[in-house]
């Protein structure tokens, strides 16, 4: 791991963002909330939080941060027969939170996917991207 206590504490914030594309007929059991697992996109929101708190184990080398905040939006997009999904993770430390928000993103299409596969198998997820990030010495970026 890379050695962060130097590092002054900051506020930090991540957002990311990603999509998942589905058949019409699967986008409408979403909107219904008739999926035979449940409410989809409730799950998919506490499963992107639970996601972003177990980020430090899931991936090697990054350090485990006490996040203060993680918000999971999810919308749907009848025209493009997809949910777009934008998490932001914030924290007051020594270290960014793009890992937390990029795995939150992640963990909360992959759930809807899970959810939904037996009624269709080809959905894609795509796009899943930093959107922005503030704090620390590099300061404030924002994806173009």
């Amino acid at each position: 791991m890379v050695d962060v206590g130097s590092k002054a504490e900051t506020a930090r914030v991540a957002r990311a963002a990603g999509s998942i594309y589905m058949q019409p007929d699967t986008l409408q059991l979403i909107e219904a909330g008739s999926s035979k697992k449940g409410d989809v996109l409730a799950i998919a929101r506490i499963a992107a939080i639970q996601a972003s708190k177990r980020t430090g184990e899931l991936i090697p080398l990054c350090h485990p941060i006490a996040l203060t905040r993680v918000a999971a939006e999810f919308v749907i997009d009848k025209t493009k027969h997809a949910v777009h999904c934008e998490v932001t993770a914030e924290c007051y430390g020594r270290t960014g939170v793009e890992m937390e928000a990029l795995t939150a993103t992640s963990v909360g299409l992959l759930t809807i996917y899970d959810m939904l596969k037996a009624v269709d198998r080809g959905m894609r997820i795509d796009g899943i991207c930093l959107r922005e990030k503030r704090g620390g010495k590099s300061g404030h970026w924002q994806a173009e």
